[in-house]
This record gives structure tokens, C-alpha cells and sequence, in this order.
């Protein structure tokens, strides 16, 4: 059950944050001026690539590597293809993982390394053998990690990941706000340098002043009547999210936030794009999950029974090209079964503005449902 009284408590919303993923959330706008200039420093700016790689290979651990490849995946579109290698099987060391490069990977591909971790054996061992194919290397990393020497060694890039200083103490987590923005930063400078996507300094700015910008709105100490987050955390308590998304920036948006809601709050939720999830939700909104769905003995004494799960469709959309948009026939569908629907559109801006601004707010939700939901 959610806490909805904590929410407009900061004290106690600080109490319960022992993994200080609001402050993570709060500071993603310095994250990504910080991985900037990490980027920098590490001279990404000065690379003078000999064209665009045939294909991006990006290989990494769990939700953090999925959203990044993701990410990635949709700002290049159709200028490269972007694959995420996923691990193939176990390396030599006892519970470690192993990634294998493509019978095909050779001289003209780039394979990115990103994880918040840097102690995987398998990626060190991942960066040898693209180094024998002859594949360009560029890991993003903490520093000090094994993978950093690993790469140094094979004649690869490294990009020290940012980090805080209260990260230190314990494990990242994969989904935390911090993290993405400290991995995908300097691969977005990179593949600009490439002409793969359009990520130059002054846009990357501009990501960071949007990102200020939520973490304003969406703040411990603003009321949840004026704070979106807020509100769609309360909204999804006790439902099955039903993450709907329209335009192309909106996707990884909502795949993001089902991989955060999963693993920072243990909440479960189901993914699918506009216009296919009017037909692959229609048969589930029709069923039990319904919110117009009730037992059959009306009358029964309820005080000692668990309240029914119900869906509620959260609609994420970025700004529709020439006013083409199937969300009247979204909320046509859940409106029909008596299912509630939130909606969240970004204010105009580039595309790396309004993906931002999707991932804050739902990132600032994931946190806030599942601080109150374990107070």
C-alpha cells in the first residue's frame, strides 16, 4: 500500500531514501554536465573519425546496457545499425558473465562498453577480442575499474564514469536515474563526433537546463497536487501500469520507466507503442483487470479482503508530426472500460530535450512509488 502522507513529507521521503535516488534524480542535469566533461577530457572532441562505423555493438550488464542500446538505437534511426550484445553465456570466473562478439564484427565497427560496475570479467576479455578483430573500443566506466585497464591495454577509448561520492559505498543500481545519464552522456558526444546523431555541446546543455528544470517541478518539497511525479506515483499505486507510447522518442521512454518501476519498486507493468497497443491490450482491458470488473457477489463483506488489482494506462507522448495521433482512440478504449489514464507530454523542445523530460518525470515516479510504497 502506498503512503501517500510521506509524499508531501521531504523529511521523511529523505528518511526512507537510503539509495538517495531522489538526490540521483535531483542531480541528473550535473550528471550529464559532468559526463560532458568527462567526455571531453578524454578526448572525444578531437577524434576525427574516417567515416560512420558500419554498425554499434554496445554490450553491458542488465537494464542499464538495455536502455542505453535503446536509446541509442532510436536517436541514430536508420544511419547505423545499433545492436545490444547480450551476455552469451557464463565467463571463467565463478558467477560472471560472458558477451561474444558477431561472426561478422570486424575492422569497421564500433563496439561501446557501458556499465556501471567495471569489475565484470567477461567485458575485459569482451575488449580483447575486439581488439584482435580490429573493432574500435570505447568503454564508459568508473574509474579505477579492472575494464579500465583492460581497454588502455587493447588500444581503446575510456571515459571515466561520473559518479557522486555517496555512490561509492555500495552497488549502483542498474534503473537509477544517475546512472543512465552518467553512461549515455559521453556516448551521445561520441557518436556525434561521428555523424550518427546531433548531440553537440550546446544540445547536451540544453538536456542538462531541461533536466534542472523537472527536477524543480517535480522536487521533494513541491506539494503532489503541483507535482507530476508525485501524482503518477499515487495514480499507479495498488494498479498494473499500462506504459502506452506514441512518437519516437516516447518508446525508450516508457520502456525505461517499465525497467525502473520493476527494479527500483518491485512494480510490475506492461509496454506497448501506439497505435498496436489498442489491439494488443483491447482482450486484457476487457478482462478482470478491468476497472469496471467486480465479483459477482456484490454484497459480500469486503473490510478483510486485498483490494483488486485494476489497469490504468499511463500515456506517454512526445509531439505528434502533423497533428496525426492515435490518443483519441486510446482513451476512447480505456474511457469504454472504465479504466483511469494518465498522460504526460513534454514541452516543446529537440528531441534529446523531450526524451529527457519524459525519462525525469517518470524516473522522480519510479523513486517516489517506491519510497512510499515501503515506508
Amino acid at each position: 500500500m502506498l503512503d501517500e502522507s510521506l509524499l508531501d513529507t521531504p523529511e521523511a521521503l529523505a528518511e526512507a531514501d537510503q539509495r538517495a535516488l531522489l538526490r540521483g534524480a535531483a542531480e541528473a542535469g550535473a550528471r550529464v554536465r559532468t559526463a560532458a566533461r568527462h567526455a571531453a577530457e578524454a578526448g572525444v572532441h578531437d577524434l576525427k573519425p574516417d567515416g560512420r562505423p558500419r554498425a554499434i555493438l554496445i554490450a553491458g550488464p542488465g537494464a542499464a546496457a538495455i536502455c542505453v542500446a535503446d536509446l541509442l538505437g532510436t536517436l541514430a534511426g536508420a544511419t547505423s545499425p545499433v545492436t545490444r550484445l547480450a551476455p552469451s553465456g557464463v565467463a571463467p570466473a565463478a558467477g560472471a558473465l560472458r558477451w561474444e562478439l558477431p561472426g561478422w564484427a570486424g575492422s569497421v565497427d564500433l563496439l561501446l562498453i557501458a556499465t556501471p560496475d567495471g569489475t565484470e570479467p567477461g567485458l575485459s576479455l569482451l575488449a580483447e577480442q575486439a581488439y584482435r578483430r580490429g573493432c574500435t573500443v570505447v568503454a564508459v566506466a568508473p574509474a579505477r575499474s579492472p575494464l579500465t585497464e583492460a581497454v588502455h591495454n587493447n588500444h581503446g577509448l575510456f571515459v571515466p564514469m561520473a559518479t557522486a561520492p555517496y555512490e561509492q559505498d555500495e552497488p549502483l543500481a542498474a534503473s537509477a536515474p544517475g546512472v543512465l545519464w552518467a553512461l549515455l552522456t559521453p556516448l551521445l558526444a561520441l557518436l556525434d563526433r561521428t555523424g550518427m546523431l546531433a548531440a553537440p555541446p550546446e544540445e547536451l546543455e540544453k538536456v542538462a537546463d531541461r533536466l534542472d528544470h523537472i527536477a524543480e517541478r517535480c522536487g521533494p518539497a513541491i506539494a503532489t497536487y503541483s507535482n507530476p511525479a508525485k501524482t503518477l506515483a499515487a495514480e499507479l499505486a495498488d494498479t498494473l501500469p499500462l506504459i502506452w507510447t506514441e512518437g519516437v522518442s516516447a518508446g525508450p521512454a516508457g520502456r525505461r520507466f517499465a525497467a525502473a518501476l520493476a527494479e527500483l519498486s518491485g512494480h510490475p507493468s506492461l509496454v506497448a507503442e501506439l497505435p498496436e497497443a489498442l489491439a494488443s491490450h483491447n482482450t486484457l482491458l476487457a478482462g478482470r483487470l478491468a476497472g469496471s470488473a467486480d465479483p459477482d457477489d456484490f454484497f459480500r463483506d469486503r473490510v478483510e479482503e486485498t483490494p483488486a488489482l485494476h489497469a490504468r494506462v499511463v500515456l506517454l507522448r512526445d509531439r505528434p508530426l502533423g497533428g496525426i495521433t492515435a490518443a483519441p482512440a486510446a482513451r476512447d478504449l480505456a474511457l469504454s472500460h472504465d479504466t483511469p489514464i494518465s498522460e504526460l507530454e513534454p514541452e516543446a523542445g529537440g528531441e534529446l530535450e523531450t526524451l529527457a523530460e519524459l525519462i525525469a518525470i517518470t524516473d522522480f515516479a519510479a523513486v517516489y512509488l517506491a519510497l512510499a510504497s515501503r515506508a
